[in-house]
């Protein structure tokens, strides 16, 4: 499983009868879930269920790059607590202002012993389910792994604590120990080198490292259904995992292609425990299996919670403009894998860093992925972790010195992209080859912009008609900066611009 800084959500309530009778019994359905940004972005989405240009997150939240949330934008954990649920939050946090993403009980620092240090974390998440005991009431608690992230990028500390802080708290010279760790260390011969990635020593070592990083994080989410076990909260919670991005590699994390937007996304649930612990592939068609090809995003996960709770989304306006959930609940999805109302999703990327400006807009379905660059003239920029990594560092180097990279694109083909890019996943599953100018797919770009700009309306994207148009009073409007060929007045032939 490729997967980035990782969430798992528990959300305990006993519904009622009626709730009962209209659930059907699920466990470790596996659904492709799409992510709508990276790091605080995607946070904020998770948390509020609006893209990032609906609730003003933009970009990372942190030091200078400081963006933030709207002030009247209502969360989840807030509608939640105003109706009774107590809530609380274990990891990482990363998202502002305060006011929006309250929690009841709020653990967050220091980064790495609540967000790496499991042993620490797991007692965390014992005081959180005996208070809710105390306080004989429904809980809602999420726990955001600084795993897997990456460390520093300072060689020095890489080399100390590894890229990933894989070797932190693993019991050798200078590195601590945490003691409910059990450290795998893996070969970097015998890793999977996705085909994003080049093959080659120092992918293979960074892999692997992160594969450690992996574990520690698997083993803590171990622990705390232990202790969700020991307060006797396992059979009446429903337990959510996802990742907040594509893993920290080139061509993944803050890149809308499918290594950067696939995430993985498992749901337990106490109402179906007969299927605790299969696995299956709902292609396939057999019985008992627990496995969905549908797709859901991680702007699903506040529709689907207050389904679960029976609370309903409160009424108000977000910049004149009604806010409305447009993701919906996965629970029908526990009731029937392939049901057909989920199929595609929307992503929506603006910043990472406040330096990295390029906004992107995407539709994926099953087959297609259209991609809208507004900000194509402009090189990809690069996120300050993916730079310094040890993979990204050997593709410079190859690169500036002439050596085969031994990377599936060039640095050019990375940087400078088309405004429009639209996919066969079914054909061209690297996405290699763009169609969105290939005239026998205009029919295909043309439907997915459309529903795409539809979407865009919906949830009132001020990004929407650009990068040729400027919005007013709700329109759009020409700029005419089209990159055209036209005829000159001033010189023959044929100029572009």
């Amino acid at each position: 499983m490729l997967v980035h800084a990782v969430c798992i959500l528990f959300v305990y309530h006993t519904p009622s009868p009626d709730i009962l009778l209209n659930l059907t019994l699920h466990q470790l359905h596996f659904l492709s879930s799409e992510y709508f940004q990276v790091s605080a972005p995607h946070r904020s989405v998770l948390l509020t269920g609006l893209p990032q240009h609906q609730n003003g997150m933009y970009g990372l939240q942190h030091s200078v790059h400081h963006f933030q949330s709207f002030y009247n934008v209502k969360s989840l954990p807030v509608i939640l607590r105003n109706n009774g649920v107590y809530t609380g939050i274990i990891g990482k946090y990363h998202v502002a202002p305060r006011s929006v993403y309250d929690f009841d009980y709020f653990k967050t620092g220091p980064i790495q012993q609540v967000g790496r240090n499991i042993t620490y974390m797991r007692q965390l998440v014992r005081t959180f389910l005996q208070n809710a005991k105390e306080k004989d009431t429904p809980f809602f608690l999420y726990i955001a792994f600084f795993d897997t992230h990456r460390g520093s990028w300072n060689p020095e500390d890489q080399r100390k604590n590894g890229p990933f802080l894989n070797l932190w708290g693993d019991g050798g010279q200078g590195h601590g120990r945490i003691p409910d760790w059990e450290p795998h260390v893996y070969d970097p011969d015998k890793v999977l080198v996705p085909y994003f990635l080049p093959d080659t020593r120092a992918a293979r070592e960074d892999i692997a490292a992160m594969y450690t990083s992996f574990n520690r994080m698997d083993q803590g989410i171990g622990l705390f259904m232990e202790e969700l076990k020991a307060s006797g909260h396992l059979d009446d919670t429903l337990v959510m995992f996802t990742a907040d991005n594509g893993i920290p590699f080139p061509n993944a994390k803050t890149n809308l292609y499918e290594p950067g937007q696939g995430e993985p996304m498992m749901i337990s649930s106490p109402l179906h425990t007969e299927s605790w612990g299969k696995v299956g592939v709902s292609r396939a068609g057999k019985e008992g299996v627990c496995k969905s090809d549908r797709f859901g995003s991680t702007m699903d996960f506040t529709p689907t919670i207050l389904d679960w709770f029976g609370v309903k989304y409160p009424s108000y306006n977000l910049n004149g403009v009604e806010a409305r959930l447009t993701g919906k609940s996965l629970l029908p999805l526990l009731d029937n894998p392939s049901d057909p109302r989920f199929d595609h999703v929307f992503s929506s990327h603006d910043f990472h860093e406040v330096t990295m400006a390029y906004p992107m807009r995407v539709m994926r379905d099953d087959r297609y992925r259209l991609i809208h660059n507004l900000n194509y003239r402009a090189a990809y920029p690069l996120a300050t972790d993916l730079y310094g990594c040890p993979t990204f560092q050997d593709i410079l180097h190859r690169t500036t010195t002439g050596q085969p990279t031994h990377w599936f694109k060039t640095l050019d083909q990375y940087y400078y992209r088309d405004e429009w890019e639209l996919y066969d996943l079914q054909a061209d599953p690297e996405e290699l080859h763009n169609l969105a100018y290939n005239p026998d797919y205009h029919h295909v770009f043309a439907k997915m912009n459309k529903t795409l700009f539809s979407w865009q309306e919906e949830t009132n994207d001020h990004w929407r008609c650009m990068p040729h148009s400027i919005l007013l009073g709700g329109q759009c409007h020409d700029m005419h900066n089209h990159e055209k060929t036209y005829s000159s007045d001033d010189d023959q032939g044929m100029v572009v611009v």
